[in-house]
């Protein structure tokens, strides 16, 4: 019953039509005297009948379309109408597809989303129990508190707690962008010197050879996050004393490049083209256990929501050296190196 009121609603306005055209037939036949009664009965009559003949017909041919979109859906593919026949039915059945396809794909980046961030979060909180429990450890013996291994454990948790937030910023990263004119070398002065209890712990030299005009137009809080993520690499995967950090930079016809070099174990060239997927450990990963395969996938995205393309070089046993270039570079900002 739905689809035949549905059908007679849509066609309203034509059987309104039909009936003004009789009325004004049966004018007609007024004006000139009802000479031949017979033929305008007839002529009545036939309207009706061929109008009642194209309404059936027309019924018939939709009445699979009207079933389909009065029926109650049970799924979302119940939107995919197989069975229109008129053009605007099939016109409005393309575009329902494309919709239909574009809500399948915003779900599936959605139900990613929210399986990074179960995942993440679960690799987080296992990794965070191992340094509660050594400052449990630490506080149960008799004597002298080890004050350096108790800061050493809560660096640990402070960088934790950070990546977290970060990942939660990454899901409104436009919102939180703001682009601005920054001096490279102030800013990665003062994240090494953020980083320099890391520094002293793993007995690492940052070696910073940046000239002071380089001025690249970014966003200086994610940079800082950036940045930040390739020494703590550096460092972490340099398992012997007295190596290097070198951060230097140099301009190119493309922009500045930003180069941080260590002198680590480096990454095996199986790994090497995977290292910015999101939970991807490798085999160095594995060596410290204590990789969360989040750093660097962090690092690429932002570095490309910036802008700054990304590079990473690695000579297993040599070391690593990650470029970040600053294609929008502020003219007359510093001298051609």
């Amino acid at each position: 019953m739905k689809k035949f009121t549905l059908f007679v609603k849509e066609h309203l306005s034509f059987l309104l039509f039909q009936i003004l055209l009789v009325l004004f037939i049966l004018l007609l036949y007024w004006l000139d005297g009802f000479r031949n009664f017979n033929t305008a009965v007839y002529s009545i009559s036939m309207s009706m009948l061929l109008t009642a003949g194209y309404l059936v017909g027309k019924f018939i041919m939709r009445r699979s379309f009207y079933a389909a979109i009065t029926r109650k859906p049970d799924k979302m593919e119940d939107a995919l109408i197989r069975h229109a026949q008129a053009p605007e039915h099939r016109q409005t059945t393309d575009f329902t597809r494309d919709l239909y396809k574009l809500y399948q794909n915003e779900v599936q980046l959605l139900y990613a989303s929210q399986h990074r961030q179960l995942h993440f979060m679960n690799q987080w909180v296992h990794q965070m129990k191992t340094p509660i429990s050594v400052i449990g450890l630490l506080l149960q013996e008799q004597d002298d508190l080890d004050r350096d291994s108790i800061k050493e454990e809560i660096d640990k948790l402070r960088r934790g707690l950070d990546s977290v937030l970060v990942n939660a910023r990454l899901e409104t990263f436009e919102q939180d962008m703001h682009i601005e004119q920054v001096v490279l070398k102030k800013v990665v002065q003062e994240i090494v010197t953020e980083h320099k209890r890391l520094f002293i712990i793993n007995g690492v030299f940052p070696v910073i050879s940046i000239d002071a005009k380089f001025t690249v137009a970014t966003d200086m809080k994610w940079l800082k996050i950036v940045i930040g993520q390739f020494i703590t690499n550096a460092v972490k995967y340099t398992f012997e004393q007295g190596k290097k950090v070198h951060l230097t930079a140099t301009s190119t016809e493309q922009g500045i490049q930003l180069m941080i070099r260590d002198e680590g174990i480096g990454i095996p060239s199986s790994d090497l083209n995977r290292v910015t997927k999101a939970f991807f450990t490798g085999e160095n990963g594995r060596l410290t256990g204590e990789s969360t395969g989040m750093g660097l996938y962090i690092a690429s995205e932002v570095c490309n929501r910036l802008g700054h393309p990304l590079t990473i070089e690695s000579e297993l046993g040599t070391g690593t050296t990650v470029i970040v270039l600053f294609n929008s570079i502020k003219q007359g900002e510093f001298a051609p190196a």
